[in-house]
């Protein structure tokens, strides 16, 4: 698994793979000398704005004749408005669903026809319209990805289609112990009512509720000039392409006031370890997720978490992957992730493992996340540094990976020499910084512990690991209407 993912907060679903258990690791007296650290130098990015003030950012890349665009919108699911949870996203995918004068079918024929790719993202942080096309035909696709971007038509019949696919996704979701608990982990650690408690995509109720009108008050408050920033990543230089963008998006202007909702509030940390064990009768696997309130992305430990968590759960050779996949077989993969947002979100160790194995897997992961409070030995400081920093460029070998990256600067207010820093301050960490980070962020005797799954089997080992006050819930209970 890349470092990115390990960055992003993306939990294991499938294998991760093999260190040695602490019983069983090797004498590490004499630790791996470290790798000479990779240079990353990046193309300079030439920053310009539009006559409508929208910022430009243009990096030249020529070694492929491909332009990869991408409009960062800083609003997202924590700007949807009270009662409308799920308004940034039904937003995001309903820009190319019909816009301008197309239809979503005219939309996609166009962009077909011309070689392209269009795509329409959001995340709690931002949401993102994003253009992959060759050189050649970028005249034809910036009128069509400036009319999904600023005019879209929100047409009521493909609001209804969205809106049925994310009901019915919700329902399946409710037979689907893994889906259970990544809902039920975040409504259990930062509570119904918080933005960080629900999904992305809204509740049954905030779904039914939402229509074309609020969809377009989200758009027009929040998809602004002012708002945005325009990345563009390839076989252009910022002259040549300046007056092509200046003709699509320069006669860009605010439609409403500008929205800007209150910051995520932090949520009330967890003050005492309890499980929760979600009854889910007959279910093949017990689904785990054990942790807390986290950290935002601005956190000045962000390298030292960086590495604690690649050594934890975050790579295919970390310590929870090993002793629950390799050494004792309970899982197929196990991991852990501090998922960073622009307000604290969630840390989570997480795993599917066998029933009959529940209760043993739990404890292996307390074992885990104890162990991990101690310092790193030399040798698996070097590795996991190593691990991280060799890794690093390989995440810009496209204009697409490039692209992406930027993204993560404009909507976290990094730092311009972020990048090129970024193996520098890997290789900085040292063992004091992850013990401390470890100290402060991994606490298990506070941690919430979500156990989905069928209730007679696993309830009995589950109490007799005495981790704390249990509350037996049913699905309804744990994820809500």
């Amino acid at each position: 698994m890349t470092a990115r993912r390990v960055r992003r907060g993306v939990i294991l679903a499938a294998a991760l793979g093999a260190v040695v258990s602490a019983q069983e690791r090797p004498d590490r007296s004499k630790p791996p000398a470290l790798a000479p650290a990779p240079e990353l130098r990046l193309p300079p990015v030439a920053r310009r704005a539009l006559s409508n003030g929208l910022r430009v950012w243009v990096i030249e890349s020529h070694e492929v004749p491909i332009v990869q665009l991408s409009l960062v919108v800083r609003a997202g699911g924590a700007d949807d408005p009270a009662g409308q949870f799920g308004a940034a996203s039904l937003t995001a995918a309903m820009l190319d669903e019909g816009a301008g004068t197309r239809s979503a079918l005219e939309i996609a024929d166009a962009m077909e026809f011309l070689g392209a790719t269009l795509a329409t993202a959001s995340s709690f942080d931002a949401s993102f319209v994003r253009l992959n096309v060759p050189v050649g035909h970028l005249n034809e696709a910036l009128p069509l990805v400036a009319d999904v971007a600023l005019r879209p038509t929100f047409p009521d019949k493909d609001l209804e289609r969205l809106r049925q696919e994310r009901l019915t996704a919700l329902l399946q979701a409710r037979d689907d112990p893994a889906s259970i608990a990544g809902m039920a982990f975040p409504r259990i650690v930062f509570g119904a009512g918080h933005r960080y408690g629900t999904g992305m995509a809204g509740t049954e109720a905030s779904l039914k509720a939402l229509s074309a009108g609020a969809l377009r008050a989200f758009h027009a408050t929040s998809y602004q000039p002012a708002n945005a920033t325009l990345l563009v990543v390839g076989d252009t230089t910022a002259d040549s392409v300046m007056p092509r963008l200046e003709s699509a998006f320069g006669s860009w202007r605010p439609a409403a006031p500008i929205g800007r909702p209150a910051a995520v509030p932090a949520a009330a940390q967890i003050g005492q370890r309890q499980v929760f064990l979600v009854d889910k009768p007959g279910a093949a696997q017990s689904q785990i997720r054990i942790g807390w309130v986290g950290v935002p992305r601005s956190t000045p430990d962000y390298f030292p978490l960086l590495v604690l968590n690649t050594a934890l759960g975050g790579s295919f050779t970390s310590r929870l992957n090993q002793n629950l996949r390799e050494e004792h077989g309970y899982a197929y993969g196990a991991g852990s992730a501090f998922d960073m947002r622009l307000s604290a979100g969630p840390f989570v160790a997480a795993a599917g493992v066998q029933t009959d194995k529940t209760a043993e897997a739990v404890r292996e992961f307390f074992n885990e996340l104890t162990a991990i409070r101690e310092p790193l030995d030399a040798g698996e400081l070097a590795k996991t540094k190593n691990y991280i920093a060799l890794g690093f460029p390989s995440e810009f070998e496209t204009s697409t990976d490039l692209a992406r990256r930027l993204e993560e600067v404009v909507v976290y207010g990094l730092a311009d020499d972020y990048v090129e820093r970024y193996i520098g301050r890997v290789m900085a960490v040292t063992a004091d910084s992850v013990r401390r980070a470890a100290q402060q962020y991994i606490q298990p005797s506070r941690f919430a512990v979500v156990v989905v799954g069928d209730r007679k089997t696993i309830e009995p080992g589950l109490r007799a690991l005495n981790l704390g006050p249990m509350r037996v819930m049913t699905v309804e209970e744990a994820i809500g209407p």
